[in-house]
């Protein structure tokens, strides 16, 4: 399956690209992305990775703004015009190339908006995270990878991946925050529709190609 999808990524040409794997919590976007990256670079061609979730807007600022409710978390929780200025646009078959990969580290909350790597003018950025396709970024994707996943398989994957660091809090953070948000944006946005591969990865172990 990885390796259909890097054919058909490495097919869209020899300029830079910029690759979004979207999906529900714990759908598998950053394995992939990580999959992807590698089959990618065995064939030659540099890669880049980004996650979404290293371009939310700083805690710092959420007396600003609702990010704990649903529609508070969907609609506020991430910069998208950082995205945009500093990833997307570089990384365009016309940008400078001049890329920021982390803009505010999720954990550390630390700024990392004014570290920069230069994408070489063949590669391949790879980005995973949620609402990838909205339409504030929507356009600036070369390729977009849904993953499909059951919801109630989403949400027992992300609450088992949580309790790590949220303990007790962790079915409370999917259940009020992120299962609303998604239904918005699914609602919304129809991300499926707007994918070119769609992956049903409701199994991990038998990923099946629905679309490419």
């Amino acid at each position: 399956m990885v390796e259909r999808i890097a054919e058909r990524i490495l097919r869209l040409g020899a300029g830079r690209l910029r690759v979004a794997i979207d999906g529900l919590t714990a759908a598998g976007k950053t394995g992939l992305g990580h999959e992807l990256a590698e089959q990618i670079s065995a064939a030659g061609r540099p890669v880049l990775r980004a996650s979404l979730d290293d371009f939310k807007r700083p805690w710092r600022e959420a007396h600003l703004y609702d990010r704990t409710s649903g529609e508070g978390y969907y609609r506020n929780a991430f910069d998208y015009p950082a995205i945009v200025s500093l990833l997307l646009q570089p990384a365009g078959p016309r940008g400078s190339g001049r890329c920021v990969l982390c803009g505010i580290d999720p954990l550390t909350q630390q700024d990392h908006s004014a570290i920069t790597v230069q994408a070489p003018p063949d590669a391949v950025v790879v980005v995973d995270g949620v609402f990838a396709f909205r339409p504030e970024i929507n356009e600036h994707w070369d390729l977009r990878i849904w993953l499909e996943v059951d919801p109630e398989v989403s949400l027992r994957r992300g609450i088992a991946r949580d309790q790590a660091m949220e303990g007790s809090g962790a079915e409370s953070l999917h259940r009020d925050r992120y299962v609303p948000a998604e239904r918005l944006y699914i609602a919304e946005v129809g991300p499926a529709r707007l994918a070119e591969v769609v992956v049903d990865n409701t199994d991990f172990d038998h990923p099946r190609i629905l679309r490419i």
